[in-house]
């Protein structure tokens, strides 16, 4: 669990100064397209719409970018036609990965994951493959350290079904069933904490200890590259990349 937690903050602070800020929204708004297509715009009624506007404001989307988006999901400004596919592979040093696209043009789509991984160390798997290795699982990630404290956090989301709460270096990440996302979330903002990730993610059953800086930074650029492409949503992947070698990563 420590080991995931800390790859999950390495990610975590790497988003939140780097450079995919409109990547970021626009695959939020893509998902919020999808959602109210396939199940109208009333969030009330439509429990995937709803996370998918938890995530956007935790994300800091803009409100604009939002309603545009909802508009477009309803066919108020044009037709959304995506199909949500999710790949499986492997990774550098035999890690696991779960790709989760929404495409318009699933040759396209296949054809940049492919290229992605063979280009990368790794190698697309059939379906079924890895994804056994993973329990969806609802995460939020605090970063505000007034609010990263697990004593308070405990008596805020416990009771809304958190499972577990985790806090390293200032950052607190919270752990739930799927199902107890929308509680937890409204225990949060209650208590007027904010998150700087909210979302339903897919959590490794084990991990892949990375042994050295090569295969670390081999993981990394997977990553990177499966997340830059156009049609990819969110990517998943079991490695724990200890603090020594994180070091000297940065030292490079």
């Amino acid at each position: 669990m420590s080991g995931h937690s800390k790859w999950a903050n390495i990610k975590h602070k790497k988003e939140a100064s780097d450079k995919k800020k409109g990547k970021i929204f626009s695959k939020l708004a893509k998902e919020i397209m999808v959602c109210v297509k396939q199940s109208g715009k009333d969030p009330n009624n439509n429990p995937r719409l709803r996370l998918a506007l938890i995530e956007a404001r935790s994300a800091n989307m803009p409100r604009e970018n939002i309603d545009r988006a909802i508009k477009k999901g309803a066919g108020e400004l044009g037709n959304v036609n995506y199909e949500e596919i999710v790949y499986e592979g492997y990774g550098p040093e035999g890690t696991a990965f779960i790709v989760e696209c929404l495409t318009d043009n699933k040759n396209r789509t296949i054809g940049d994951v492919r290229v992605a991984f063979d280009r990368n160390n790794g190698n697309l798997a059939a379906s079924g493959a890895v994804s056994w290795m993973f329990q969806r699982k609802a995460h939020f990630v605090i970063t505000d350290e007034a609010n990263a404290d697990e004593e308070k956090l405990m008596d805020i989301v416990l009771e809304a079904g958190a499972e577990d709460i985790i806090v390293e270096d200032g950052v607190a990440e919270i752990w739930g069933a799927p199902d107890a996302f929308t509680d937890i979330a409204k225990a949060l903002e209650d208590a007027g904490i904010e998150t700087s990730e909210a979302a339903i993610i897919r959590k490794p059953d084990n991990t892949v200890e990375i042994k050295t800086v090569q295969a670390a930074q081999q993981v990394m650029r997977l990553v990177d590259k499966l997340e830059e492409l156009e049609d990819v949503q969110n990517v998943h992947q079991n490695s724990e990349i200890p603090d020594e070698i994180m070091e000297q990563m940065d030292e490079e």
